[in-house]
């Protein structure tokens, strides 16, 4: 293990209003609901961040400057706190139990903060551990007056150092510029990401979704990876050009990739116009692809955990235009496809054993 300085991304996630739930609750339910929800919180970030430790009720995770991607980063966070909110709903709602464990967990929330920097990792007793004045930060940004100033108790406070570092735009993502001031420090200067309002709006978007029954090809793949990893193939721009296109133009929000955001591949002497229209991490991603001669098609590639590997399915329909043109179209752009994922197959870091190869199907 390097005990030389390192850069790199620190993320605290803590479970706002634990103490009052703890004090107020019958403690062995509490601590059960509160141990339940800490490792659905893990669960979500350990594909992307090394979890570090837990500290109570909270999770302490990095990530090395060289895997940084600032919009995998965000999807995370919103990943882990749509998830968390999902399961307070599904106690909520799936429990008669009256006493206050129960009752009061949807009081619960969840809050992260996020600062880029300086650290040294060593072996400690229980396990590795991270030194350095940034690690110091990370954790007195805990401390935040973001409840009080803006009234939010889901949130993700990014340092500006953060921001930079991952090349993101807060203005254009719509993020809230916050500062704190500590003792020995001075000001920190961040960007607040409102998770609550971001909640409220993925339960009403409308989803885009190519159904079976109306797909004109399908495509399937098994890959050794996690969903969150392999996401990050699939979408990452740098990780497409190792596999799909050979060159990546992209316009993303504020360098975010969602729903909106657009591009121009080049695929050989082909360029291919594409629009996410539905972009739900890590689950499915809908995309409109407009190709040489006008004709457009519209692809939902889902992802499915399968026992340590991910089963990667993308539908394919047309989506308007001339007919005769997609039936000429249409079978090329599942070969192409095919071939794409046999080579993506070949690329991913871990070979998937002999008994759990799916052959790719094309149907």
């Amino acid at each position: 293990m390097p005990s030389t300085a390192e850069r790199g991304c620190l993320l605290i996630a803590d479970i706002s209003g634990y103490t009052d739930y703890v004090v107020t609750s019958p403690l062995e339910y509490a601590e059960d609901v509160v141990a339940d929800m800490t490792a659905a919180v893990v669960e979500r970030l350990e594909p992307i961040l090394r979890v570090n430790k837990l500290e109570g009720d909270a999770a302490f995770g990095y990530v090395l400057e060289d895997g940084l991607d600032g919009s995998m980063l965000l999807d995370t966070i919103e990943e882990c706190y749509f998830g968390f909110r999902r399961r307070l709903r599904g106690i909520e709602h799936s429990t008669s139990c009256t006493c206050n464990a129960c009752a009061k967990a949807p009081q619960l929330n969840l809050k992260f903060v996020v600062h880029y920097g300086e650290f040294i990792r060593r072996p400690g007793s229980r396990g590795e551990e991270l030194t350095g004045h940034d690690v110091i930060l990370v954790h007195r940004l805990l401390k935040n007056t973001a409840a009080e100033v803006l009234g939010l108790h889901g949130y993700a406070l990014c340092t500006e150092a953060c921001v930079n570092a991952l090349g993101l735009d807060p203005v254009a993502l719509g993020m809230l510029a916050h500062s704190e001031r500590y003792d020995h420090v001075g000001e920190v200067p961040g960007w607040i990401v409102d998770l609550e309002t971001r909640w409220e709006a993925e339960r009403e978007r409308r989803q885009v979704f190519v159904e079976p029954h109306e797909a004109s090809f399908a495509v399937e793949v098994v890959l050794p990876a996690s969903p969150a990893v392999a996401w990050e193939y699939l979408t990452s721009p740098q990780r497409r050009l190792l596999w799909q296109v050979d060159e990546i133009e992209q316009a993303d929000e504020g360098g975010r990739r969602c729903t909106g955001t657009s591009s121009v591949c080049v695929d050989g002497r082909a360029k291919i116009y594409e629009e996410i229209l539905d972009w739900r991490p890590f689950d499915y991603f809908t995309e409109r692809n407009t190709l040489p001669g006008g004709i457009r098609v519209v692809q939902t590639t889902s992802l499915e955990a399968d026992g340590g590997l991910t089963r990667v399915v993308t539908r394919g329909r047309p989506d308007g235009g001339r007919r005769l043109g997609w039936l000429a179209a249409g079978p090329r752009v599942r070969r192409r496809l095919q071939a794409r994922y046999e080579r993506l197959a070949r690329l991913m870091p871990v070979e998937i054993p002999e008994e759990r190869r799916l052959p790719l199907a094309a149907v």
